[in-house]
């Protein structure tokens, strides 16, 4: 039997197998609305069998956007057209969604990816980064404004506030975006934050604001809903954020009901020597889950992510018992059925729509759960 293609609960939320597709930006929204691309885009991949979707990083606030087209869950009109977007989706898939709700701090008002990615300034209509120090991401950017202890309790206040949306337009779960050099990052990293007050200095001090941001949208989301973090494990640079620092950080966020640690890394420093290759942060995650697994509190589900590509290697990673679930994000985008093809070669079954019965191949009739078609 595949353990990948075995059903996990994360908290209340079961999933059909241990496929999640990770979330990748688009940057195809419009001042932070949904577009008919998130249709196709989402539409497409709720088909592909895997266990759980997660969708992009939504800003919780305009100013907390990466660039000007990313997808957010801040107004009125940003949770109507993810709702029409969702029902759309939901019409013929009954794939759990989840959503990464983010704030980019510093890294916000840059260009989108395929026109350069550099930061735009408020003199060529960007506008004003903020984070938890003026120590801008590039030598070359603009000072980023330091948080006052108003505008951190705004940023939570909005946080919860998407909570609520995503709650209203359906979303199953929620990730909490603390990696990849976004604002939560930044106040977890020492070389980001320099802050002298309670959220500064020490490590207890520096993780004190991603909690308060987690503990509100714990409280906000509906208790049956889970709430997972995506962390990186390390900063990958000297005198940064670390993988013990992160051991830390996720015991005390299992504390507050967190339901999974979604393992990255990297993203903070232009610095950054990463050491990549294939699944290059699996021990990452293999690491904090043999801790986790070591206490005698309540358990979390540990995701693991990074340059996993096939089949065998998905199906190794939790036979080992390096991780609960494994994350698939461009690989995804390169095969939309890749979950397909790995129940193939692991020889199990996998949802698929009705409409696609028909071409499964004649030496795979076990292929598609034929009872349970996900529609």
């Amino acid at each position: 039997m595949s353990k990948l293609f075995s059903q996990f609960s994360i908290g209340e939320l079961t999933l059909a197998n241990r496929i999640v597709i990770a979330p990748m930006c688009q940057y195809s929204a419009s001042n932070g609305n949904a577009t008919d691309w998130h249709t196709i885009h989402l539409g497409h991949l709720a088909l592909s069998g895997a266990g759980l979707l997660i969708l992009e990083a939504t800003a919780v606030s305009d100013v907390g956007r990466i660039s000007y087209a990313d997808l957010g869950l801040w107004s009125d009109q940003n949770e109507e057209s993810l709702s029409k977007v969702l029902a759309s989706v939901r019409r013929y898939s009954n794939m759990p969604i989840g959503i990464q709700l983010s704030h980019a701090g510093r890294k916000a008002s840059t260009e989108i990816p395929w026109k350069g990615k550099h930061s735009i300034s408020v003199e060529q209509g960007g506008w004003e980064t903020v984070a938890p120090s003026p120590v801008p991401f590039s030598p070359s950017d603009a000072p980023p404004k330091e948080l006052t202890q108003n505008d951190m309790d705004a940023i939570i206040a909005e946080f919860a506030e998407a909570a609520r949306r995503a709650n209203r337009v359906g979303i199953d779960s929620i990730e909490v975006h603390a990696a990849h050099g976004y604002l939560l990052h930044q106040f977890l990293s020492p070389l980001s934050n320099k802050r002298q007050d309670m959220y500064g200095g020490s490590l207890e001090n520096r993780m004190q604001f991603p909690l308060e941001v987690f503990a509100a949208i714990r409280n906000t989301f509906p208790a049956n809903k889970p709430v997972g973090v995506r962390i990186s494990a390390t900063d990958w640079v000297d005198g940064g954020w670390t993988l013990e620092d992160s051991i830390v950080f996720s015991l005390a966020l299992r504390e507050l009901g967190c339901a999974y640690i979604h393992v990255s890394s990297g993203g903070l420093s232009p610095l950054q020597s990463i050491v990549s290759g294939r699944g290059y942060q699996v021990g990452f995650a293999e690491q904090i889950k043999r801790v986790i697994e070591g206490t005698d509190s309540n358990q979390m589900a540990v995701i693991a992510v990074g340059l996993i590509t096939d089949a065998e290697q998905a199906e190794s990673i939790l036979a080992d018992d390096k991780a609960d679930l494994v994350a698939i994000a461009r690989g995804m985008l390169y095969d939309p059925r890749w979950p397909w093809h790995a129940a193939a070669k692991l020889g199990a079954s996998v949802n698929a729509p009705p409409q696609y019965w028909r071409c499964q191949p004649a030496e795979l009739k076990e292929l598609f759960k034929t009872d349970e078609p996900g529609v």
